[in-house]
């Protein structure tokens, strides 16, 4: 899967974690309307704070020099983070035949558990890591994040049993990968200002290339040397991940060393500064928020019973792989595409690009039972990428338009959080159905209901929100009135005072 939480808008380090991410700003001074979300690939592009460059003192970013080694840092990231999660379908199968049994009936739904356990984390943390990321910086946490998720894979590869991969894998691994990943997005608005878009596009080209490319790779690797030596394989991805946080050199001062230096110890900054719900209050985004994870409750399951499903299908005659190739290249494509034409959307209404590409996921996801010739999965998988990318390449610029610059950050942390939930749960129940019917063709045909529910709830957030803007508005009139009106009763009030005085001068 495209990672969701590579649109997330770079986060300046030294504000609280309710300020402008980097790359962002507030248009026209917080009020009125707001400025136009865009950019390449779904990202805010609009300006972000002026930094110091290094040794520059204030200025404008660098735009390259050391800035081009911590690019290709963060797309290595990128790449082995979301190229291990979105190969979970070849490792799943693996881990099948490795652990199952055939007195195990349930075999489909414990394994499943360890893959969506995994990216469920790595949305979980995003609110967390956030918040680190902005205490902390950028190279620390993804230093440490690394660390733990080298330990995370690297105990993986010695278990016995299927049970203590919900841990190693699922939870210790997973917690490493976010850790790890969302500082590379904040350290890019450090060192660009006039090609952040451009070097978005790249890093997150970091995704899409590993997705392509490592099923192939894992494939080889399983028939030659086994499962758990193929996870000490995939160590070396996550030691060279390691390696490149060392490299995310900080130009922003973080919330430690700002308090440090002015009062000589670190306190932490007040909660209120910490987790901003006041996102919530928005009522568009509350239908949002909650409208999106409903429809994510079938969305991860092709991504890890896909693979299963056509070896038991077509067994040896076909390449399954093939079919990750398809989602990854035309996600994307979807994403430049889509996100080049949310552009041209204005406000709210991008909104209805997430509707249609939850519509076709879902009707994509029902439609994987009826393909019986190899030939059908492929044009399916190309249809679901394709608007795979299209739901992703829009996060940013919807919950800019709906919370505005200031809150977007956490508005999208809370999101990704939100998310997790459905992401964990429904890969678990796919297997569960297919361990009690024998087949998958159930569990797909569900799969497709709740995107097409998802989209439905989604369509309202337009109307929604206009109504919102024309009350604050309204609000703003009848303030302005009300103003004038105390002003113009002051001004009676006054005159009414100074005319009696004004009489006895005179009568003196």
């Amino acid at each position: 899967m495209a990672p969701v939480s590579e649109q997330l808008p770079p986060q300046g380090e030294g504000g609280p974690a309710g300020a402008p991410p980097a790359g962002l700003r507030q248009e026209n001074g917080g009020g009125g309307e707001r400025g136009p979300a865009g950019g390449d690939g779904g990202a805010v592009a609009v300006p972000r704070p002026e930094v110091p460059g290094p040794g520059e003192g204030p200025g404008e970013p660098p735009e390259g020099g050391w800035g081009w080694v911590v690019m290709l840092a963060a797309m290595w990231c990128n790449g082995a983070v979301f190229g291990i999660q979105n190969s979970c379908g070849v490792l799943f199968v693996s881990m099948l035949q490795l652990f199952g049994g055939s007195e195990d009936r349930q075999m489909a739904f414990k394994t499943a558990w360890v893959s969506s356990l995994s990216m469920g984390m790595v949305f979980f943390c995003s609110p967390i890591v956030s918040i680190f990321t902005d205490l902390f910086g950028c190279r620390k946490v993804a230093v440490i994040g690394a660390a733990v998720g080298f330990v995370g894979l690297l105990s993986s590869s010695f278990v016995s049993t299927i049970e203590p991969l919900y841990f190693t894998y699922g939870v210790l691994f997973a917690c490493g990968c976010s850790f790890a990943y969302q500082p590379s997005l904040v350290i890019l608005g450090h060192y660009f200002k006039k090609r952040l878009g451009l070097v978005n596009g790249i890093v997150t080209a970091g995704s899409s290339l590993f997705t392509v490319s490592l099923p192939f790779l894992l494939r080889v690797l399983i028939d030659s040397v086994g499962l758990f030596n193929t996870l000490r394989v995939l160590c070396i991805l996550m030691f060279i991940l390691f390696l490149a946080g060392f490299t995310y050199k900080p130009l922003i001062p973080n919330a430690k060393d700002k308090e440090g230096a002015k009062k000589g110890k670190f306190r932490f900054p007040p909660e209120k500064k910490i987790f901003n719900f006041s996102v919530f209050k928005v009522m568009s985004y509350r239908i949002w928020a909650f409208g999106i994870p409903a429809a994510l409750f079938g969305y991860f399951v092709p991504y890890v019973h896909l693979m299963k499903h056509v070896e038991d299908r077509f067994g040896d005659s076909v390449r399954e792989e093939v079919l990750l190739l398809c989602l990854g290249i035309t996600s994307g494509i979807g994403r430049l595409i889509f996100g080049r034409v949310a552009d041209y959307i204005p406000g709210a209404k991008k909104v209805y690009l997430q509707v249609a590409s939850f519509f076709f996921i879902g009707l994509m996801s029902m439609m994987i039972p009826l393909c019986h010739v190899f030939g059908g999965l492929i044009a399916v998988c190309l249809f679901m990428g394709l608007f795979d990318g299209c739901f992703i390449c829009i996060m940013a610029p919807i919950a800019f338009e709906l919370v505005g610059a200031q809150d977007v950050s956490q508005a999208i942390g809370f999101l990704l959080g939100l998310m997790s939930i459905p992401m964990t749960v429904g890969p678990p129940i796919a297997g569960l159905l297919r361990d009690r019917l024998g087949t998958y063709d159930v569990a797909f045909y569900l799969a497709g209901v709740p995107p097409l529910i998802g989209g439905a709830i989604l369509c309202i957030i337009p109307w929604v929100h206009e109504r919102q803007k024309l009350k604050e508005r309204a609000k703003t009139v009848d303030g302005e009135t009300t103003e004038k009106m105390l002003e113009n009763e002051s001004t009676l009030v006054s005159d009414a005072a100074e005319k009696p005085v004004k009489e006895m001068e005179s009568g003196f």
